[in-house]
């Protein structure tokens, strides 16, 4: 994508290298087992990818996760806070189906997927789904809402291995527009701006959550490739409001 004379790489959110004794950079620390819908995706047991623990009601006895499309991890575990430590709290459980949304083409649109695990978590006061959104709304600028994951502490910087949380504030579409261009569809996705000193999400964070007013709205998508701590790069999320009817269709099979 071309911008002010030069190439800008957009950079898919999920890690490549292993977890570090050092997630969001800036930001944080998360009060212990204050996010019990926090998922970690992982290789072996290496963090990837965050991801969010969802049910259809209060009601269902589901549990499905919800990650970015381009986050395919076979191991989720729930409950944690810290990864190099074996908490009694942790689950680790396998997953038995992806389903992957039928757009998806390996791009940047549609990216959104949902986990069917092999065995259903044991809800607790450490591992608790977050509430869907009830319909698709109008999300407006400039809204404080919470970004969350074991990601990199900086573009150059290892991910962590405590969960972090940061506020991002949600941006105008003519802002998005201008910098990702036909990368950028506001129906299906959210933006969002940031200071560098109150921090945001980073390279190992896709899939987590963007959460404004107590309430799920986004799934961590992108940035420009190796500066996801550049404010005048807006970070991209997958608007969760947008694929509730499809999301629902999947967990009700």
């Amino acid at each position: 994508m071309i911008h002010t004379g030069c190439i800008v790489y957009i950079f898919m959110l999920v890690i490549l290298t292993g977890a570090s004794e050092s997630g969001i950079f800036g930001g944080r620390i998360s009060k212990p087992h204050s996010r019990p819908y926090m998922a970690s995706l992982q290789y072996g047991t290496e963090h990837k990818c965050g991801g969010i623990l969802i049910r259809e009601n209060k009601n269902a006895t589901l549990t499905f996760v919800l990650t970015a499309a381009h986050c395919v991890l076979d191991q989720v575990v729930l409950g944690a806070q810290n990864l190099s430590k074996k908490e009694e709290s942790q689950q680790r459980i396998k997953v038995a189906k992806f389903y992957r949304h039928p757009k998806y083409n390996g791009g940047f649109h549609n990216d959104i997927m949902l986990l069917k695990l092999e065995k259903n978590a044991k809800l607790n006061k450490n591992v608790q789904p977050i509430e869907l959104p009830k319909k698709e709304k109008k999300i407006n600028g400039n809204l404080d809402c919470l970004v969350v994951g074991w990601g990199r502490t900086g573009r150059s910087e290892p991910i962590s291995n405590v969960l972090k949380e940061a506020t991002e504030k949600t941006q105008l579409k003519i802002e998005c527009d201008k910098f990702w261009k036909e990368n950028f569809i506001a129906q299906q996705m959210i933006c969002t701006k940031f200071k560098r000193n109150t921090g945001g999400i980073c390279q190992g964070d896709s899939g987590g959550p963007l959460i404004c007013k107590n309430k799920l709205q986004g799934i961590t998508a992108f940035t420009a490739e190796n500066q996801c701590d550049d404010p005048k790069f807006p970070h991209v999320f997958t608007k969760v409001n947008f694929f509730l009817p499809w999301i629902k269709k999947i967990m009700q099979e």
